[in-house]
């Protein structure tokens, strides 16, 4: 008779264990990760042994706490290391509240989950809520819940945009004349281009094409690292160059030593938490703008001239890298704005057809 199997918890590093075992071919299997020693014996006891007698598994009953370490590895193997560490941060709320509750308990507890809510910071309630709810959506797909409790707690609104803060043309001038030479035309391209701060951060000469006049957005700057941005996302894009965005790149001084349009001091990718405190914040005091005054206002300045000249919506969501509703939601106010511009276009484009047609 052959014997009991037990399987082998083995160590990863901290607070990540792997299982090794035999299946039922006698062949070496392993599994990983798991948050403790306990965790994965538990899985095998749980899952493992119950298969190998040909019976249906349970799943492993972890505690909030197990299964959000569990979700974060798993997770991290698709996403970016910023996205996991932002997760985690906001997961630590929840972790903090109902750490130690089993996910069987938790799934009942969906009153709870609505009284912590409230308790949140209120900026911040929209994306920790948002964080749970998707880390436990993730937990009854793979059957370790039967129900999502954040989601039975009800509706999780986002708060409301902040108000969108664009820059006179005046104002970049100002803002550009305080900065180091090799950063004044920052602000004139971040303001004709609508890219986000780690975009022009890890954009490359070659990524800017004079001849068809556009920039095509490859990769991003993340916890200090270039980041290809994936093919299929709408970030990858190509971004046309205004002849205001083309003249900011003539002021450019001339680099050899840098494959980026915008280099670090020693060639490297742009540092901009160093850039926001050492130049941007002091700019700002010097030139006399009025805050709050932000780089990535330079992208709302772009988004709000944009629809000034008339470009559509969906157009503006192309080039910006976004969606449509996001549009909506933080440049509403522009949108309904702009009524009258459209019926003058309108009245333009019916004049000329009426025009076209009496010449015929």
């Amino acid at each position: 008779m052959p014997a009991t199997q037990r399987g082998h918890a083995y160590k990863l590093g901290p607070n990540r264990w792997g299982l090794r075992y035999y299946d039922a071919t006698g062949k070496r299997r392993r599994k990983s990760p798991f948050p403790s020693k306990s965790a994965a014996l538990a899985y095998f006891r749980q899952v493992i042994e119950p298969e190998l007698r040909g019976e249906p598994g349970a799943a492993p009953d972890l505690t909030l706490g197990e299964f959000v370490q569990v979700y974060l590895d798993r997770h991290a193997a698709s996403v970016r290391h910023r996205t996991i560490t932002t997760l985690s941060e906001r997961l630590d709320h929840a972790v903090e509240a109902f750490g130690g509750v089993p996910l069987r308990d938790l799934e009942r507890m969906s009153g709870d989950v609505a009284e912590w809510r409230t308790r949140l910071p209120e900026r911040s309630r929209y994306r920790i809520t948002q964080a749970l709810r998707q880390a436990l959506e993730a937990a009854v797909r793979w059957e370790y819940m039967t129900r999502n409790p954040a989601k039975a707690a009800g509706r999780n609104p986002q708060p409301p945009p902040r108000p969108v803060r664009v820059y006179s043309v005046a104002e970049l001038d100002a803002i550009a004349a305080e900065l180091a030479p090799a950063h004044q035309a920052l602000p004139a391209f971040a303001a004709e281009t609508g890219l986000r701060p780690g975009e022009w951060c890890g954009l490359e000469r070659r990524d800017v094409d004079r001849r068809s006049r556009v920039v095509t957005v490859r990769q991003t700057i993340s916890s200090g690292q270039v980041v290809e941005l994936a093919k299929t996302t709408r970030s990858r894009r190509q971004v046309p160059l205004s002849a205001r965005a083309l003249a900011a790149l003539d002021e450019l001084p001339a680099r050899l030593d840098s494959r980026f349009v915008f280099p670090a001091r020693r060639g490297g990718p742009f540092d901009l938490p160093n850039f926001r405190r050492r130049e941007w914040a002091p700019a700002i005091e010097a030139s006399g703008v009025s805050k709050p005054a932000r780089p990535y206002d330079m992208r709302s300045t772009f988004a709000s001239n944009a629809l000034a000249a008339g470009v559509s919506v969906f157009e503006l969501a192309r080039i910006m890298g976004t969606s449509v509703a996001m549009i909506e939601r933080h440049y509403g106010t522009l949108i309904e704005g702009a009524g009258a511009d459209i019926a003058r276009r309108l009245d333009a484009f019916n004049a000329e057809q009426e025009h076209a047609r009496e010449g015929v």
